[in-house]
């Protein structure tokens, strides 16, 4: 009976680590980490939140987020940084809420985004809270060494809640944009389209059936096609489908990757492929419960999805709100939330 015992013991753990060497080599098989850091170590902030990512030129990407007190606090404002030649410049701040010089408001949400036509692209939130903010936003047209003045969107508006906009073939470009309702019962997505100067708003409304759904993402298929993939109150992430590059799109419904009402973050490569940072777990009775694990995933077609990465795995904790881009040079690029105090940032390539 003990030989038994014995023999069983040593097949499991001849199996685990089977196994363990499996997801290893499965792991390293798909993806070859270039870096992987913090943007900072020491900052000016107690905490933050919410980062974004872009490709200013070609040696340099700059990334921004929300930082203050805490999420909410009056004191937040959006920082950001630039990583040349290998090292992150220390954190700046780049736009606050200063209404007058006794009112301030926090920040919220900074999305990055440089136009064809050169110009870059500050948007942002300010007010109280998600359910009264108005949107802001700053050009800068050297590469974020100065940035304009802050103006708001028009009434109405919103820009991207989350996740940057994309700019399709005809130069139109696309913002994924939600709506939470002042009394939080009730979650909404949209599209909304300018031009290649961020002027002529447009906004394109979508049937979320009954899902809760806010922070979409935007990837990218031929000929007009295109996919949203959202944060929902229903434990799986949500999307929609636009078959006219955006003019009008799919009744919601679910995908089959669990998430626990937490923002993800996909981007279309040079090679069609699709990828997508997400926690891939469901919620538990806190908020922040189900962010303790931060996966990749493939695609090819946008509906059946591996995953490749798991870039972050702990018991507890809150690894969360990713950043992707694909450079010109093929690098891809992320960033996330480390337990509210460090904004991760990672560059790999896909073997």
């Amino acid at each position: 009976m003990q030989f038994l015992v014995i023999k069983n013991f040593k097949l499991l753990l001849f199996a685990l680590l089977f196994a363990i060497h499996f997801k290893s080599n499965a792991q390293e098989n798909f993806v070859k980490i270039i870096s992987s850091e913090y943007i900072f170590e020491n900052a000016p902030f107690e905490a933050c939140h919410a980062s974004t990512l872009v490709e200013i030129d070609d040696k340099s990407i700059m990334s921004a987020w929300f930082g203050g007190k805490h999420e909410g606090s009056k004191d937040v404002s959006i920082w950001s940084s630039t990583k040349k030649n290998g090292k992150w410049s220390a954190p700046l701040e780049i736009a606050n809420g200063f209404q007058n010089d006794t009112l301030r408001y926090p920040c919220w949400n900074p999305v990055l985004f440089k136009a064809k036509n050169g110009t870059l692209y500050l948007h942002y939130k300010v007010g109280p809270n998600p359910r009264t903010w108005w949107a802001e936003y700053k050009t800068s047209n050297n590469n974020g060494k100065t940035w304009s003045l802050a103006q708001k969107l028009p009434d109405g508006f919103l820009g991207p809640i989350k996740n940057k906009p994309v700019q399709i073939l005809n130069g139109s470009i696309l913002y994924p944009s939600s709506i939470e309702s002042l009394d939080e019962k009730t979650w909404s997505i949209h599209i909304e389209k300018t031009d290649e100067f961020a002027k002529n708003w447009k906004k394109i409304n979508i049937d979320c059936d009954t899902f809760g759904v806010i922070q979409p993402s935007i990837l990218t298929y031929p000929n007009g096609k295109l996919q949203l993939l959202c944060r929902s109150r229903q434990n799986v992430i949500i999307e929609s489908w636009s078959v006219d590059n955006g003019e009008s799109w799919s009744k919601l419904k679910p995908t089959k990757l669990p998430n626990p009402n937490s923002g993800s973050d996909a981007v279309t490569l040079k090679d069609g492929r699709q990828i997508l940072i997400y926690n891939p777990l469901e919620s538990g009775k806190n908020w922040w419960e189900g962010r303790s694990v931060l996966k990749l995933a493939i695609s090819k077609d946008g509906e059946n999805w591996a995953n490749i990465y798991t870039l972050e795995e702990h018991p507890k904790g809150e690894y969360s709100y990713p950043a992707i881009i694909e450079s010109k040079d093929g690098v891809i690029h992320l960033s996330y939330t480390s337990l509210r105090k460090k904004i991760k940032y990672v560059s790999l390539r896909l073997k």
